[in-house]
């Protein structure tokens, strides 16, 4: 079986770096990579900043296609937002 990689846009775009993103959504992506998949609510405790930023850095990181958005169905006011798992190695600088 010969498998064949074709090289586009969107996968180069993939293999991105996080440096270049502010601190707090640094911050954020980390507490994503080391508690799993966390409330907007859970997120705010964790990183102890302001809601306001908290929800700037998911922003950013959906934008960024490292972010998923779940249901929770736990209470369904909320969402759950976990890490991207199909993309790429990410590099953090």
């Amino acid at each position: 079986m010969i498998v064949f990689v074709v090289k586009t846009q969107k996968n180069e775009e993939k293999n991105r770096n996080i440096g270049h993103l502010p601190p707090s959504v640094k911050l954020v992506y980390k507490t994503l990579e080391l508690n799993g998949n966390l409330t907007q609510k859970d997120l705010i405790s964790e990183t102890t900043l302001p809601s306001r930023t908290v929800r700037y850095a998911i922003k950013r990181l959906k934008d960024e296609d490292l972010l998923i958005e779940k249901h929770y169905f736990i209470d369904a006011r909320q969402s759950l937002y976990g890490l991207n798992l199909l993309s790429k190695e990410v590099i953090v600088a």
